[in-house]
């Protein structure tokens, strides 16, 4: 069973997502967000740090997600958003643990079956995925949209090798 953290970065709210997977199983660990709001932006990026240290050490994952940067209007918005996502990898990098990185759209795709999908969608299938009895907030339950990517992801990447393997073998013992 592996335990996967994902993260949905935010300069002001940055969610957290924390499910276990075993085969087509998931379960929900806990969810929510570190809540920046009106401290001076370097003080939030210590806060992001600390949060995601935090979490590790409570709930010990094997795998850390995060959502790639997007390209936002606004170039400041990005900057800060790669700030922030700078802060949550530095503490995954310090526990040790490799990140890995999905894109909005594959994430939508991973858990909705379409990159085009709105958060409503993303919340309701979040939801239904993991049988939580409400609908979690938006930031959290992208989070723990990123961290059923990685376990999609991660099953593939197994079956892949699986495969490889076998073909590997087979061409063996030719």
């Amino acid at each position: 069973m592996a335990i996967i953290l994902g993260i949905d970065p935010g300069s002001r709210l940055t969610g957290y997502g924390v499910i276990a997977h075993q085969g087509a199983k998931f379960t929900y660990l806990g969810s929510g967000c570190i809540k920046l709001a009106d401290h001076e932006f370097p003080i939030r990026l210590k806060m992001i740090y600390q949060g995601i240290s935090q979490l590790i050490e409570q709930f010990s994952p094997d795998h850390f997600a995060i959502e790639k940067v997007f390209m936002a209007h606004n170039p400041d918005s990005a900057l800060k958003l790669g700030q922030a996502r700078g802060a949550a990898i530095v503490g995954a990098a310090m526990a040790e643990l490799a990140v890995f990185e999905y894109s909005a759209r594959q994430i939508k795709q991973a858990v909705v079956g379409h990159g085009g999908a709105d958060k409503s969608q993303v919340q309701h299938m979040v939801k239904n995925i993991l049988k939580l009895p409400g609908t979690p907030q938006a930031d959290a339950a992208d989070a723990l949209a990123i961290a059923i990517c990685h376990a999609h992801s991660d099953q593939n990447l197994i079956k892949l090798a699986g495969s490889a393997s076998k073909t590997v073998r087979g061409r063996l013992r030719k």
